[in-house]
């Protein structure tokens, strides 16, 4: 199964390669994301530091009360999701990075690869198989690492 379906990928491997090479650049970018970062990181900072002069207000002068904690939970909650929004975009950025390494893995090992496969190889397994679904006994799905499937 595994020896059958890497070879079906080896006859693709040139266009695989090419496809990969073409879209990589856009694919994997993550400019926006890092720009955004940095937009979410400062607004965190500007916050912060709005929350700390309104409790610096409320500790020195005689405030309405009940206007102080509006303002103060509305701050708190800007706070809070925006914070949620930077870890939001931290992981997409991980993820994107992550999955272009891992792509890079695969593209590497099956450059390497100059011949069809005949006997299992586990390293070869681990740098290219994704995953594998088991369907029926005659069944097997085998999907690739750059989501290719046979």
């Amino acid at each position: 199964m595994f020896i059958k379906a890497t070879n079906k990928l080896l006859a693709d491997k040139d266009e695989i390669i090419a496809n990969f090479e073409t879209m990589k650049a856009t694919a994997f970018n993550t400019d926006e994301l890092e720009n955004r970062k940095v937009e979410l990181q400062n607004e965190l900072e500007v916050v912060a530091d709005m929350i700390q002069n309104i409790i610096n207000e409320n500790a020195h002068t005689t405030l309405d009360q009940e206007e102080y904690h509006r303002k103060y939970y509305g701050l708190v909650k800007r706070f809070d999701v925006t914070k949620a929004e930077l870890e939001a975009v931290t992981e997409q950025i991980k993820d994107t990075i992550t999955r272009h390494k891992n792509l890079e893995i695969f593209l590497e090992e099956l450059k390497s690869q100059g011949e069809l496969v005949i006997e299992f190889n586990p390293l070869l397994w681990n740098s290219l198989v994704d995953y594998v679904t088991i369907f029926e006994k005659d069944k097997v799905q085998v999907v690739f690492k750059n989501g290719f499937t046979i």
